[in-house]
C-alpha cells in the first residue's frame, strides 16, 4: 500500500506542477526562479529576495560540505533557483531531480542562459526511487517537496542511501502543527493537492529512526506567515496581469485560499523550518 500511495502521490504532483495555471502562478509571483518559502527581513520584501535568503540559511547548516569538489542532490528542484545559487556561489556540481517536465525545461533554459550547464544536471525522476548509486552525494537538499510524497519516510531512507558517510541532509517542508485541527489545514492541502501534511515531530522521529546523527530543526514558522501574506498581496496587486498567465477562475481561488492559509498560520496551525542531519 505504501508503494501505491507513493506512486499515486507522484502522479498527482507531476500533474499539479505541469498544469498551466500552476506554472503561471509560480512564474508570476516568484519571478520564475523559486517555488519555496522565503526568510524575510522585512514584511514587504520581494518574494524572490526572501527565497534566496532561505538558500543561504540552509547552506549555512552544512558548513564546508559545499565546494568545488562536492556533489549535491536537489530533490524536487523546481525551476532550479536553489541549484543555480549553489552552483554559482560554491562551484559545486548539482544533480537536480524533479518530476515536472514543464519545470525541467525552463530549468535547463535558465541554466544555459547563466552558463551553468556544466555544473547542473537536470534529471527527470522521483525522489521515491532516486536514480543514483549508494553513497554518491555530499549533500542531499530539498525545499517544500516532501509534502508531495506518499511515503515521506521512504524519501528520507532513499536520501540516506545516496549520501556519503558523514554527508548532510538539509530540507524544508510545509507542515501542520502537532495539534492543528484538520479543518484549518485542509484547504491548503487541497489547493496543493496533498493527501495531508507531516509535522515537525514526525520528521524528527523518522530521521532518528533512520540513524541520522545530530538531527536538528530550525523553526522558522513566522516566515511562513509573512510569506503567505506576501503571496496574498502579490495576487491582489497583480490580479489583472496575472490572468494573462493563469485563468481568472484560478485567480479567484487564490484570492480565497491564500488568505485562508495566512489566517491558519496566524493561529499557529502551520509549521515551517529547516531540518538538518548527518548520515552516520
Amino acid at each position: 500500500m505504501t508503494e501505491e500511495n507513493a506512486a499515486r502521490a507522484t502522479d498527482v504532483a507531476r500533474a499539479y506542477y505541469d498544469t498551466g495555471d500552476i506554472d503561471g502562478f509560480y512564474s508570476q509571483t516568484w519571478g520564475g526562479e523559486d517555488i519555496h518559502v522565503g526568510v524575510y527581513t522585512d514584511p514587504h520584501e520581494a518574494i524572490g529576495s526572501a527565497a534566496g535568503r532561505t538558500v543561504e540559511r540552509m547552506a549555512s547548516k552544512v558548513g564546508d560540505a559545499l565546494g568545488a569538489d562536492s556533489t549535491v542532490l536537489d530533490m524536487g528542484s523546481g525551476y532550479g533557483g536553489a541549484a543555480r545559487r549553489l552552483a554559482a556561489a560554491y562551484g559545486c556540481h548539482v544533480v537536480a531531480l524533479n518530476i515536472s517536465e514543464v519545470q525541467n525545461q525552463r530549468h535547463r533554459e535558465l541554466n544555459a542562459e547563466r552558463g551553468l550547464d556544466d555544473r547542473i544536471e537536470v534529471v527527470s525522476g522521483s525522489f521515491q526511487d532516486i536514480p543514483a548509486p549508494d553513497g554518491k552525494f555530499d549533500v542531499v537538499w530539498s525545499q517544500e517537496a516532501l509534502c508531495h510524497s506518499g511515503d515521506r519516510a521512504g524519501v528520507l531512507r532513499e536520501a540516506r542511501r545516496v549520501l556519503k558517510p558523514g554527508g548532510h541532509l538539509v530540507f524544508t517542508d510545509l507542515m501542520a502543527a502537532e495539534d492543528a485541527p484538520d479543518d484549518e489545514v485542509r484547504p491548503a492541502a487541497e489547493r496543493l493537492r496533498l493527501a495531508d501534511f507531516a509535522t515537525p515531530g514526525f520528521y524528527v522521529e523518522q530521521l532518528k529512526a533512520l540513524a541520522y546523527a545530530d538531527v536538528a530543526f530550525d523553526d522558522l514558522s513566522d516566515h511562513m506567515l509573512t510569506h503567505y501574506e506576501r503571496l496574498t498581496e502579490e495576487v491582489l496587486k497583480a490580479a489583472p496581469g496575472l490572468t494573462d498567465a493563469v485563468s481568472a477562475e484560478y485567480v479567484d481561488r487564490l484570492r480565497t485560499s491564500l488568505p485562508q492559509t495566512a489566517a491558519a498560520c496566524r493561529k499557529g496551525h502551520f509549521r515551517w523550518g529547516i531540518f538538518h542531519g548527518l548520515r552516520g
